[in-house]
């Protein structure tokens, strides 16, 4: 009975099951290799952890697919934007040719003629060109109205020259298209912007810290042994070109990427901070506009004609021959630069993830009757930290010097034009852009989403249009960024006689306000006559689709 009993008292659920593995390894999973396979060893010091975490970052930016949240994805570690040195368009420092050589890693060739490839561009009989260019010039500099307004005491020297030499830019432009587009059906094809907005931001490593960094890093000790070493620095360029033209292709490369590794061509390093230079700091989104949205099928450009009025009053202060020349180099290659980097972005590459093909433009400098003609290959656009000195790649940049359209108008003729110069302009425009057989020219988007507009989800795509419309345009917030009154820094920071104070300030929580990230804030709210009829564990905000 007591056996019967104990057998009743057991539960089916108390026996546990047992799983049993077989430890014979199968022929597609062996246990065993032939060599042996040893996890990488990593270097453990802190500059090599620090690189693996940025380049875990850099990697996370690459796999965003569209455009404009890869944008959003740069600017998300600062709320306020970061802290960038101003590069302005029409405002050359003495002295600041090396400093744009080094900021966008170009190597400057100076020559007669342009490069060996647009001595193969044929110039047929340019003289119903010559004749409408002269006779355009006459109308806009003698015979219009305009002259009539320019003589009023309102206008400036510099402004005067600066629309003098707009319309002749596009009164030139006119006549070109008209004798060209039938022929070249290229230039039919193009599209032209009219002082288009052209701003782009990049990071730049390989300069001194300042005084105030350096008094930082001595204050820690184990920060103290990188005191000295080089920084990265945000850029950013403003610009307003007169007139551009761009092309659904690129323009055919001048050098191949593997001459664009040559260490002949060498490129200054300026290492010192920027400010030495009178070169200003402001809080800016990290904002590449390259004069259109994305989207356009007209990505690359093709021209860009710049104005050079500010020259009348940098040769008041600076009459030195030389360095008037070399402002004008800074102020080729810097837009250059700047127009194609952001082309880049447009294109899925950032300043974190390096081209994968050059890219070509043709910049023009004129004042209506001196021209300058530079052509400017992009082959890389990282330039953060060691890739500033160790990077083999370089970008380039051809002039072939000054060059005058006409030496003066008499009684309404024009004295000694040149047709070289016109002939210049021609193979500008006859040069065709081509495409890049076997080259994927958007490999870091996706192949479904490569823009905001290609997402399904409405509500998704209308927040991310306004947050990408918000940060490149770069207001200021509602709330201003905190800072520290001169008051606070004597008598709280400095000598600290006021400790009976209550500490409600940011330096005296420990707060970092300038480290807010983009996405740090409360998401908008939903007034109830507008909000669906959910649950409410949906809660009352906007939902936020941040990349």
């Amino acid at each position: 009975m007591s056996l019967i009993r104990l057998h009743r008292t057991i539960r089916p659920h108390s026996f546990t099951k047992v799983k049993c593995f077989s430890t014979v390894a199968t022929q597609e999973d062996e246990e065993y290799t032939a060599t042996p396979q040893y996890p990488p060893i990593l270097d453990l010091s802190y500059e090599k952890r620090m690189e693996r975490k940025r380049e875990a970052k850099h990697e996370e930016l690459r796999k965003v697919k569209t455009v404009e949240e890869k944008q959003l994805k740069v600017n998300m570690p600062r709320y306020y934007g970061f802290k960038s040195y101003m590069l302005l368009e029409e405002q050359g420092q003495y002295n600041s040719l090396p400093l744009a050589q080094h900021v966008t890693r170009t190597h400057f060739i100076k020559e007669k003629d342009l490069p060996e490839c647009y001595q193969g561009i044929n110039v047929d009989d340019i003289t119903g060109i010559s004749e409408d260019i002269q006779e355009a010039l006459l109308m806009e500099i003698e015979e219009t109205q305009r002259i009539q307004d320019l003589k009023e005491d309102k206008l400036t020297d510099v402004e005067r020259e600066n629309i003098i030499s707009s319309s002749v830019v596009k009164s030139i432009n006119r006549v070109l298209n008209n004798h060209l587009a039938h022929q070249y059906p290229h230039i039919l094809d193009n599209k032209i912007d009219i002082e288009p907005r052209l701003e782009s931001s990049w990071v730049v490593g390989g300069i001194e810290p300042d005084t105030l960094i350096k008094k930082r890093l001595q204050g820690h000790e184990f920060f103290k042994q990188f005191v000295n070493d080089p920084i990265d620095r945000t850029f950013c360029y403003l610009g307003s070109p007169t007139l551009t033209i761009r092309a659904e292709q690129p323009l055919p490369t001048i050098i191949s990427p593997s001459d664009a590794e040559n260490p002949a061509l060498e490129v200054p390093h300026f290492k010192y901070d920027p400010r030495v230079l009178g070169m200003g700091i402001d809080h800016r989104h990290a904002a590449n506009i390259p004069g259109f949205w994305p989207g356009d099928s007209h990505t690359f450009g093709l021209i860009s004609f710049l104005k050079t009025g500010y020259m009348l009053e940098r040769k008041k202060l600076l009459p030195d021959e030389i360095d008037n020349e070399e402002a004008m180099h800074r102020q080729a290659i810097l837009s250059s630069y700047a127009w194609l980097h952001s082309q880049a972005n447009y294109l899925g590459f950032t300043t974190y993830n390096d081209l994968t093909y050059p890219l070509v433009t043709q910049t023009v400098l004129t004042n209506g009757k001196d021209f300058r003609f530079y052509i400017y290959q992009l082959n890389t656009i990282i330039l953060h930290s060691k890739n500033t000195l160790e990077n083999p790649k370089r970008n380039v940049c051809w002039s072939n010097g000054n060059m005058k359209l006409y030496e003066e108008i008499n009684d309404g003729k024009i004295v000694g034009f040149n047709d070289d110069l016109v002939k210049t302009l021609v193979k500008l425009y006859k040069n065709e852009p081509k495409e890049r057989l076997g080259i994927n020219l958007r490999p870091y988007l996706s192949q479904t989403e490569k823009l905001i507009a290609d997402y399904e989800d409405d509500e998704k795509r209308k927040w991310l249009e306004k947050e990408y419309k918000y940060i490149v345009s770069n207001r200021p917030r509602f709330k201003e960024f905190d800072e520290i009154y001169s008051w606070e820094k004597i008598y709280k920071i400095d000598h600290k006689t006021r400790g009976m104070d209550k500490r409600r300030r940011f330096f005296e929580l420990f707060q970092k306000p300038w480290r807010r990230t983009l996405d740090d804030r409360l998401p908008e709210y939903v007034p109830r006559c507008l909000r669906p009829e959910l649950p409410k564990r949906l809660g009352r905000r906007v939902k936020e689709f941040w990349p």
